[in-house]
């Protein structure tokens, strides 16, 4: 009976216990349509002036990776729920707020219109101590405030953890959760290599609690990965998906043909 006592009491100092989180670069997801009677009403020369605009910003948010402050890469957007997307790494939310705004003055920003946007912070979680100084440590470091890979394609979605009833994540026991993340993160390991993840997390900074992406040079990747965790518990039983975003890394050359007309 003791032994029935003290575990339940366990129990009951791990409910509702909150996990210490490391924080590293903001993160913009920006997904603009654009308006493509609009963009081909513009003379040929303000079309080639706005790709111009948009290729000099290209320029210089590869100039802020070069220098390890920041990370920024550029995608078409598959399927109808947007054309561009935009996905920023800064070490400030004022840093975000500039560069958006930077587009928005340019003329390609004229003909599109803001399908979506998702602002967050790079996030690691701390259910498994690791024993090193996170401000020391190069892995947690290269997590924390990750160069954007230069992979091909990109998928991102939103997700937060089931508040329902019986099924409601926060009220479960640190040690359960811990357990159950780290049996996600083992699912994770089996496509190290041919996937790169970023977790983010947005609480009181957006809709969800957390965004996900994904990068890979195979796209199909995406599919056995994310179907393969569909049966893992953090998922299948406590997991709330937002909607998926696909895309294709555009450089100025492919995106200089991609706006051609």
């Amino acid at each position: 009976m003791s032994q029935g006592r003290g575990h339940g009491q366990a129990q009951s100092e791990g409910q509702g216990q909150g996990v210490k989180t490391l924080e590293g670069w903001y993160a913009l997801h920006d997904f603009r349509t654009i308006d493509w009677n609009a963009w081909k009403a513009l003379s040929e020369e303000d079309r080639a002036r706005a790709k111009d605009e948009l290729i000099s910003l290209m320029g210089e948010w590869s100039n802020v990776g070069e220098q390890k402050q920041g990370s920024t890469a550029v995608y078409t957007c598959i399927g109808h729920k947007a054309d561009l997307t935009f996905m920023h790494l800064r070490p400030t939310l004022a840093e975000l707020d500039e560069l958006e705004n930077a587009f928005n003055k340019t003329l390609l920003a004229e003909v599109t219109i803001p399908s979506y946007s998702y602002v967050s912070v790079v996030e690691l979680s701390t259910y498994i101590d690791a024993n090193v100084d996170p401000e020391t440590d190069p892995y947690i470091q290269g997590r924390l405030k990750p160069n954007l890979p230069k992979t091909q394609y990109i998928n991102f979605y939103p997700m937060n953890k089931k508040r329902d009833g019986n099924d409601n994540w926060f009220m479960l026991p640190l040690e359960d959760r811990a357990r159950m993340m780290r049996d996600h993160g083992m699912i994770g390991r089996k496509y190290a290599g041919r996937v790169t993840q970023v977790i983010s997390g947005s609480v009181g900074l957006d809709d969800w609690e957390w965004g996900v992406t994904l990068f890979a040079d195979d796209p199909v990747v995406f599919k056995h990965l994310i179907y393969e965790m569909r049966f893992d518990e953090a998922s299948a039983r406590y997991g709330e998906f937002g909607t998926f975003f696909v895309g294709s890394r555009l450089d100025p050359e492919s995106l200089s043909s991609y706006l051609e007309v």
